[in-house]
């Protein structure tokens, strides 16, 4: 029998799995909620540097389960089942309060089972895209975790509807937003032109995202910096393996020319300072509709996943903007479509339209207030509920 990772007597053990940087800013809050409710907690699991700051022990380094597509996760795929199964096997051992599993639900879904099939009481925070595809993973869900807790106002009903408890909670996001945030303060902090062309570039959180798409948005601020001569690109990157991989693209395409300003982590100031994002499909797209942002949404897969992908798809849109109003808001260009021209062009159409730029902040706006909820807090009550507390 392995060796209990909780060491605290009398603590309340709280176990937590954060796959991706999304996920470690998610939990990171919930962490803070948790311990301003129920003053003696221990938190175990894995997770990124937010939760580390919270004082979680990480048994692994986030890193390890950032792995994107299917195709991709098949080199990675012994690797991951053997951390899942140590884990597993660990908590079991120590027998936590509570184990929330924090999106990653191809890693997470399997081990909330298993503990729970043991006894342990499980949640599992962000439901997965059951509105955009498979559908039938709900009922799955549900015998995977004691209470589903849910970002978006359209998935509590699809839960309610089989039986399985679920909790709208709102996205953190919504709350850690200004409604109107000031981009003329924020290129004064970052000392930006006031009046220049600024586009941030947003190729993702992760070194196989850098590797795939980095190319991709140099050569499409490239062609930008052609039309603007003027232009200035802000590219947050959250690691130093990212910035890493960036500079490793840089060098490769002989772009160090380009007046593109790295910044570690800084993704809302970036966005905030910007006047159009281009942005890889994920949780990053709402960030940039919370602040308001005309964005470019694209995303590349190997041909392999982009088949799979397409195929189970159930809706018209892969980007949470257009998801979540319902309408064509912003341009999507993926795969095929993803080429620096016509990235290039969908960005300037962006920047060349005032009209259409302050149409986007009324219908980001709109979203925004539907979304903004005590997330952190409403997500802690959940969960400590469901820990018995």
């Amino acid at each position: 029998m392995p060796e209990s990772l909780f060491t605290r007597k009398g603590a309340l053990k709280v176990a937590l799995v954060a796959g991706e940087a999304s996920g470690d800013l998610l939990g990171a809050h919930l962490m803070a909620a948790i311990k301003a409710r129920h003053g003696d907690v221990e938190f175990v699991g894995i997770g990124g540097p937010r939760m580390l700051a919270q004082g979680m022990h990480s048994v692994v380094p986030q890193e390890r389960l950032a792995v994107r597509g299917y195709a991709e996760v098949l080199g990675r795929l012994p690797e991951l089942l053997r951390i899942r199964a140590n884990l597993c096997d660990a908590l079991l051992a120590g027998r936590p309060d509570v184990f929330v599993g924090i999106d990653a639900p191809d890693f997470n879904l399997g081990l909330e089972k298993a503990l729970k099939k043991k006894g342990i009481r499980t949640v599992h925070y962000v439901s997965p895209s059951v509105w955009a595809w498979r559908p039938e993973r709900v009922g799955k869900i549900g015998d995977a975790a004691d209470r589903v807790l849910c970002l978006f106002p359209m998935e509590p009903p699809l839960y309610e509807k089989v039986g399985v408890p679920v909790t709208f909670v709102g996205h953190p996001l919504a709350s850690e937003i200004p409604l109107s945030p000031d981009s003329a303060a924020m290129r004064e902090q970052l000392g930006l032109p006031a009046h220049a062309p600024v586009f941030a570039l947003l190729p993702g959180s992760r070194v196989s995202e850098i590797d795939y798409m980095g190319e991709l948005f140099v050569q499409t601020a490239r062609l930008l910096y052609e039309r603007y001569p003027d232009a200035q690109f802000l590219v947050p990157l959250a690691t130093r393996a990212t910035l890493d991989a960036f500079d490793k693209v840089l060098t490769r395409l002989k772009a160090w020319d380009l007046p593109i300003r790295k910044l570690f982590g800084h993704a809302q100031m970036a966005m905030i300072a910007s006047d159009v994002v281009l942005v890889k499909s994920g949780t990053s797209t709402l960030e940039v509709a919370l602040t308001k942002k005309p964005m470019v949404i694209t995303y590349k897969l190997s041909w392999l996943t982009y088949r799979l992908v397409k195929r189970k798809l159930k809706l018209p849109w892969v980007g949470l903007p257009n998801i979540l109003l319902g309408d064509s808001v912003v341009p999507e260009l993926l795969q095929y479509d993803a080429t620096p021209k016509r990235l290039a062009e969908a960005v300037a159409a962006l920047y060349d339209d005032e009209g259409a730029r302050k149409t986007l902040t009324a219908r980001f706006t709109a979203l925004h207030e539907s979304l903004k909820q005590d997330t952190a807090g409403l997500a802690a009550d959940a969960v400590l509920e469901v820990a018995g507390c």
